[in-house]
This record gives structure tokens, C-alpha cells and sequence, in this order.
């Protein structure tokens, strides 16, 4: 594949508008000449993403998150930098002929992902031979069609439990790797499948590689009907969400994100046309999982097992999602039942009236919180009213909190304005509270000069040269790395800005962006005279003459050599020449 020059991509970035394409993730409003927005990179409850028209560049002032259009996609969407090229030029109809197929985790851990792309093959294959036809009709059975099998790529492990391993080994993958990727295990017979006599459904990573499986029986009594691969370098339960890959960008046009439970409930809603579903595959949603979820939609949709699990699982998964802001809505099905189990009972459109009509969240919870309770206790009425206000507290939304306290106070016959006085102050207070304290790190004079002189020399020509004329090096490493690449990208480019600067930094050490987020997170001013560029430079000067001075001074109380001593003197006479003593 054709390797694109760095005047491509900068030509590919630059015909998109950042303004245009953030909006299409989140909402922005214009204040001044720049847009904001609620940041999706952290737990943010008010608009602390700038999205700068001028430069083609966003930063978020609380956690710092920071770049260009590209970086922008990569860390919403989970994706590559070459992947994200290729996204904003297909947007735009410029054809590409590059591989787009590329990450740094994947490179890492590339046998891994090799081994578990065979083993897809593999088990797929296996599903279509005469092994397969058992397991075959026990989907048919449960209505998965040969579309789904193909959409959601099932598989079979047949009962010989040596198959895939040799299969791997022919391969020359090596014995490591293979116990490391979970699906074979060494024991004192040797290795074999762990896996065997299962129906496999692969569980993906957020990009849609297959990271694991989880295996069902079918034509036999086990005490585990499923089996799910055990965590590995590739898969981390917390931080994935069952579909996303497919679900994404479906939930963005749909504006909705729905969450169950399962992976055959996602299978299932899929096959009647509900396609914005993940899964959070049992586990306790996480706050890595939230945030993946606040970035796919606004409207979230709560859809797990309608048993008492479910109701809890409903519970813990809301507190979650209302830490980072979101207030989710809520439907619960009758009859115990999980939404594969609903829809195959009471078919489609009797789940989708459901669908349509969820319940507000602090419903849910006063019916949950009640439960157990009675409510002609005056114990069980204190602890139903201190939970709900508990509850309550973690809600921004004004109308939200004022009519749940009215039906509470119905509830529990106590006056409003009690119960309203009881609540703590309102997040987006405590919050606004929070952000009005300077929490920035208090810099020395030093770093603040090397701060701001590679704060300026990012954005303007006359700064990069007057540092390369007179300053050699940063005293700091991270501030000097990041010097020498701008010094790198001026020489050869002839010119700088940052958007175009942050594109050359996509594919260096992820510390360069690392040092570039700190910066911007600090807010600094945008205007800037070169009085004040000399003024840096030359506390920066100042500094190095120190630091050498010291070092000399340290050095010579070390040595007995007399020649080195008068060699090391005659350096200390010339640096308090430059120090003006």
C-alpha cells in the first residue's frame, strides 16, 4: 500500500472544516470566535471543550485533551491515525490507497490478534462441515438464521480438543502465546483446546477484532452454559462493550444508545432491525465502559433482564452513567424475562411499543427503592427517603429533581421543602464551584519561560527562529523533546501551525501529545510581544548559566587535580562574564 506524504494528509485535514465534523459527535455553541462543548474525554457535567474555527484545533480546559480533527476521531472513535485519514478522506471523496487496518495495540500484541483471527476461521469453517450440523439446527432452532450467524460470525469447537492447538502450532505460533491467548491450556497431558463441544460467538474489541469468545453447549448437560475466555493482554471486559464496532455509528445518527445485558439480547434486537445495542456482557458497567457510552448518543436506554439481577444491574449501571451526567431512561420487561427471551415469546412489535415507552430513571428507582419496604414503617419510611434523596443528588436536571420530590413527598408524607432542604447543592453547582479553583500547578520562573516559549513556538514562525538563533537547548527534557521535533518540522516544512504540527506528531512517541495536553490544559494567554519571546529566552539563558555554574562549582570540589582544578576555574570566570558579576 502507498505511504502518504505529510503534505497529503495536511491536504486531507485541511479540507475538512473541525467545527463541522466535532459537532457531528457533540453539540456545540459559539461563544466569541470559538465553539464549545461538553467534553467526551471526561466525566465533564458544562461545556469545557473549545473547538478553535481559526486554528482547526480543540482543547478541553479541564482534562486537557487536545489535537486536530484526526485526534479528535481517533480518540472518539477508538481508532487509528491511519484509520481516521482515511475516514475524514472518504468524507470528503478523496480516494485512498492506504492500509488503514493498523494500530499501536494491535502491532504489540500482533500474534495474539493473528492467532484469534485463524481461530475465527477456524471455528467458522467447523460450523459448516458435517460437525457442524447438530449445532446448526439448535440455532435454527432458536431462530438464528444463516444472516446472523454470518453478521455476528459464529462458529463450533468440535469435541476433538487438539484441533485448533495443532492447527496453531502448524502455524509456528509458539507455546507462550498461545497459552497467553486463553484458548489453550498446557496440562500434564500437553496442550489442548480449552474450548470443545461449544458454539462460539466471538466477542470483538472496540475497533471489531476478535479478542475472545464466549462458548455455549448445545447438545449436552453442563454445569457452565457458558464459557467465556478468561482476561487477557487483548481482553479487558472493563473497558470493551459487546457490538460497539457495529453499533456506533448507528447509535450516533439515531441520537439513542441502548444497553443490555447479554450478547444474545444484542443478536436477538438485532435481528428485528434494532441495531444502536451493546452489551455490557454481565459485568458492573464501568466507568471506562460510561464513558464509551456518553460518546455514542445522548439518549441512553437501560434494557436489561427483567428479574430482580436485572433491577440491580439497572441500578448500579444508572449510578454509573449519572456520575459522568448522563440520566438514562429505563424499560423493564415482564415476566422475569431477558429482551431475547421477550422478543421470541411475544414477538417484535409488542417489544418495540416497550422500547418506545421507557421510564425516567428516578421512577425506576422510587419503584426499586420501595420494594421490600413498608411504607406505614417509620424506619422503612426514613430509609426509602434517604435513599431516594441519595439518588436524587447525583441528578443535574432541575424539572427532574423538583417532580421526584413531589412524589416523594406523597410517598412519604413529609413537606416539600423539607425534603427539598435535605438535598445537597445541585452537581452543576458543585461542579462550577470546583472548576473556579485555580488548580494549576504553580511553576517556577524557569518553567514557566519554557512553557510558554513552546506554548508560542507551536503557533508562530518569528519565535521558532529567534529560539534557533539564540537558545540552544530547553533545560527540561519533556520541553526540550518537544523543542528539537518543532525545530525538526520548521526546517523542513518552512512553516508551523498547530493543527498541521499535531498531525506530525500522531505517529511519534505518544509523550510528545502528552506534553502538548499539559500546555494546553494551563490555558495560556494567545497574544504575546517579542519583548516579552527575549524576555523568556533570557530567563532560560540565566538558568543554564546557573545550572552550569553549579555543576563547575560541584565539580571542582570533587577533584584533587590541579590542572582541572585551574581549567574548571577559568569556565567559572567565563559564566560570570555571561552572569554580568
Amino acid at each position: 500500500m502507498a505511504k502518504l506524504t505529510t503534505q497529503q494528509i495536511n491536504d486531507i485535514r485541511s479540507s475538512v472544516d473541525i467545527v463541522d465534523i466535532v459537532s457531528k459527535y457533540i453539540p456545540l455553541t459559539q461563544k466569541g470566535k470559538n465553539f464549545f462543548g461538553v467534553c467526551p474525554f471526561h466525566d465533564d457535567h458544562s461545556p469545557s471543550m473549545s473547538v478553535s474555527q481559526e486554528k482547526q484545533i480543540y482543547t478541553c480546559f479541564s482534562c486537557g485533551a487536545t489535537g486536530n480533527v484526526f485526534k479528535f476521531i481517533m480518540d472518539y472513535d477508538n481508532i487509528s491515525f491511519p484509520e481516521a485519514i482515511k475516514k475524514i478522506a472518504d468524507l470528503v471523496g478523496i480516494p485512498l490507497n492506504i492500509d488503514v487496518n493498523v494500530n499501536k495495540k494491535s502491532i504489540i500484541n500482533k500474534s495474539l490478534y493473528d492467532i484469534y483471527e485463524l481461530s475465527l476461521k477456524f471455528y467458522q469453517n467447523n460450523l459448516n462441515t458435517n460437525d457442524g450440523i447438530i449445532a446448526k439446527e439448535y440455532l435454527y432452532q432458536r431462530s438464528i438464521d444463516d444472516e446472523l450467524i454470518k453478521v455476528f460470525q459464529i462458529g463450533l469447537a468440535i469435541k476433538k480438543r487438539d484441533l485448533l492447538t495443532r492447527l496453531l502450532l502448524k502455524k509456528s505460533f509458539n507455546e507462550t502465546d498461545l497459552i497467553k491467548s486463553g484458548l489453550i491450556i498446557k496440562s500434564e497431558y500437553g496442550l489442548n483446546d480449552i474450548y470443545y463441544n461449544r458454539i462460539m460467538f466471538p466477542l470483538y474489541d472496540l475497533n471489531g477484532s476478535v479478542v475472545g469468545y464466549s462458548g455455549r453447549i448445545y447438545n449436552t448437560n453442563d454445569t457452565s452454559k457458558y464459557i467465556n475466555t478468561k482476561e487477557t493482554e487483548i481482553f479487558k471486559k472493563g473497558e470493551l462493550l459487546y457490538n460497539y464496532h457495529r453499533a456506533k455509528d448507528e447509535c450516533r445518527t439515531l441520537g439513542q444508545v441502548i444497553i443490555v445485558e447479554g450478547f444474545m439480547d444484542v443478536i436477538r434486537t438485532y435481528s428485528i432491525g434494532v441495531k444502536n445495542v451493546v452489551a455490557t456482557m454481565g459485568t458492573a458497567v464501568t466507568k471506562n465502559q460510561a464513558l464509551l457510552i456518553k460518546r455514542m448518543a445522548k439518549e441512553v436506554i437501560l434494557l436489561f433482564d427483567g428479574d430482580e439481577a436485572g433491577a440491580k444491574a439497572t441500578m448500579s449501571c444508572a449510578t454509573e452513567l449519572e456520575k459522568i451526567g448522563i440520566v438514562p431512561k429505563v424499560v423493564r420487561l415482564d415476566e422475569n424475562l431477558d429482551p431475547d427471551e421477550y422478543i421470541l415469546k411475544y414477538g417484535e412489535e409488542r417489544f418495540l411499543t416497550k422500547l418506545k415507552n421507557p421510564t425516567n430513571i428516578m421512577d425506576f428507582k422510587l419503584s426499586y427503592l420501595k420494594t421490600k419496604k413498608n411504607l406505614n414503617n417509620s424506619a422503612d419510611i426514613a430509609k426509602y427517603v434517604n435513599e431516594v434523596l441519595e439518588h436524587l443528588n447525583n441528578i443535574e436536571d432541575d424539572v427532574l429533581r423538583e417532580i421526584t420530590l413531589t412524589k416523594l413527598s406523597k410517598d412519604s408524607n413529609l413537606e416539600i421543602d423539607f425534603l427539598r432542604n435535605k438535598l445537597e447543592m445541585p452537581i452543576k453547582d458543585i461542579k462550577l464551584k470546583e472548576k473556579n479553583k485555580d488548580e494549576r500547578k504553580i511553576l517556577s520562573k524557569y518553567q514557566k519561560a519554557e512553557v510558554y516559549l513552546i506554548n508560542y513556538m507551536m503557533k508562530n514562525t518569528e519565535v521558532i527562529k529567534r529560539c534557533m538563533k539564540k537558545l540552544s537547548n530547553l533545560p527540561s527534557k519533556e520541553y526540550r523533546d518537544l523543542q528539537r521535533l518543532i525545530v525538526t518540522y520548521y526546517n523542513e516544512f518552512g512553516y508551523i501551525n498547530e493543527a498541521d504540527f499535531m498531525t506530525y506528531l500522531m505517529d511519534k512517541d505518544e509523550s510528545y501529545m502528552e506534553t502538548v495536553k499539559q500546555i494546553k490544559k494551563m490555558n495560556l494567554k494567545e497574544n504575546f510581544t517579542l519583548e516579552e519571546i527575549d524576555d523568556y529566552i533570557k530567563v532560560i539563558l540565566d538558568y543554564n548559566i546557573e545550572s552550569e555554574y553549579q555543576r563547575l562549582s560541584d565539580l571542582m570540589n570533587k577533584t584533587d587535580d590541579i590542572m582541572k582544578k585551574a581549567e574548571i576555574g577559568q569556565r567559572i570566570v567565563e559564566l560570570k562574564i555571561l552572569k554580568g558579576e
